[in-house]
């Protein structure tokens, strides 16, 4: 069969985590030796071997459309593409349904923490999410969930039977492997200004988007009440800007943190392994996450986590991870506390966390997509 994707997010140049498994999972599917044929819609030329998953693999040789079109992308133009050449099924990895679109069409449906923390998003941003996410429940003739815990969230709220959704979890990026070349992760702590003045700082990490759904004024708090246990300690909070950050900066000026709290901006890919590889521990108190793929990455790289106890994170990181409620900011700092003072807790999670991440790839991820959309195709 023709697989039609829309690939247009995992185009771009700093992806996050919805964008990051559109490109993943685009080049795994080509990677299996399926026998189907691929049609990738893009809005502008890809990077040459963009969707090549390493070198030397097996790869099926995809139609690349570029569809150029600055404004109305997806439902005028990739509309107007399906409509006179529509493939057997339609792929949306992470994004919205195009209005004209094959009856034999699947979407990723990642979270609905719009819907549960709605003063974590703007106004507009909101409605965006709510219609777009609400369309592609009530129009696709299936729909994928990163985790159980979305699918429950997508039956509860927009009422799509359950039979309709099947969860298939995320992998990670298997290049993550812990770095143990002192130089090398000397040179990123300075590099990201973690160290100061040739000193070694021992750091909490955080790496992900700074938005309020990261919880990242709680952990801050938290932070302020343990910044002493350890000479120098540093929290590290790693990613670019989101919508509604100001107060995130605020806090840490309001609390005399300037200094203790780094803000390193977005972190190139060939910086991160080093980054997770020195963090003292990874900390990842969100109040809601579809799924949490920063977790499986920092345990693939060595880091001990502290997680949150809700939505998807207990079913992604099981008993791998410190589970703390992101609501309570004494439990988290109790649980930084702990993580700080306790090197036999770090190392119990250290190992944990290594079998725990090696459970998820994208290989999986894709056969078990790809079997979907086998059977949607066949319907």
């Amino acid at each position: 069969m023709l697989i039609g994707i829309d690939a247009s997010r995992a185009l771009r140049a700093r992806r996050t985590g919805t964008e990051n498994y559109s490109l993943q999972l685009i080049r795994h599917l080509l990677r299996l030796d399926s026998g189907h044929a691929f049609r990738l819609y893009c809005h502008q030329p890809p990077p040459p071997d963009l969707f090549a998953p390493n070198a030397g693999a097996r790869l099926a040789a995809p139609d690349v459309r570029v569809i150029r079109l600055p404004r109305l992308w997806t439902h005028a133009r990739l509309s107007l593409e399906l409509l006179a050449s529509p493939p057997d099924v339609l792929f949306v990895p992470s994004h919205v349904l195009p209005a004209i679109h094959p009856r034999r069409s699947v979407v990723t449906i990642h979270d609905l923490g719009y819907h549960w923390f709605p003063e974590a998003h703007t106004a507009s941003g909101r409605r965006q999410l709510d219609l777009s996410t609400r369309f592609n429940a009530a129009t696709a003739a299936h729909v994928l969930a990163d985790s159980q815990a979305t699918k429950d969230d997508i039956c509860r709220v927009y009422g799509t039977a359950s039979d309709k959704i099947t969860v298939v979890h995320l992998g990670r990026d298997e290049s993550l492997r812990p770095v143990n070349d002192p130089q090398r992760l000397r040179d990123v702590r300075s590099k990201l200004g973690i160290d100061r003045d040739g000193q070694t700082r021992p750091y909490l990490l955080y790496v992900g988007t700074l938005q309020p759904r990261k919880n990242l004024v709680r952990l801050i708090d938290a932070f302020a009440t343990v910044v002493d246990i350890v000479p120098d300690l540093v929290l590290v909070l790693a990613g670019q800007r989101g919508w509604l950050a100001e107060p995130i900066f605020r806090r840490v000026d309001e609390l005399g943190l300037a200094g203790r709290v780094i803000f390193p901006g977005f972190v190139a890919d060939d910086d991160l392994p080093a980054l997770l590889s020195g963090a003292l521990a990874f900390v990842f108190p969100s109040l809601y996450e579809g799924f949490g793929i920063p977790v499986l990455e920092a345990q693939a790289c060595g880091a001990p986590v502290l997680s949150s106890n809700t939505s998807s994170l207990p079913e992604v990181a099981g008993d791998s991870a410190l589970l703390v409620d992101p609501l309570d900011t004494a439990a988290i700092a109790a649980g930084l506390a702990r993580l700080v003072t306790d090197p036999e807790l770090r190392n119990s999670l250290r190992t944990a966390g290594f079998a725990n991440a090696a459970q998820f790839s994208w290989d999986r991820c894709a056969r078990e997509t790809l079997s979907v959309l086998e059977r949607v195709s066949a319907a």
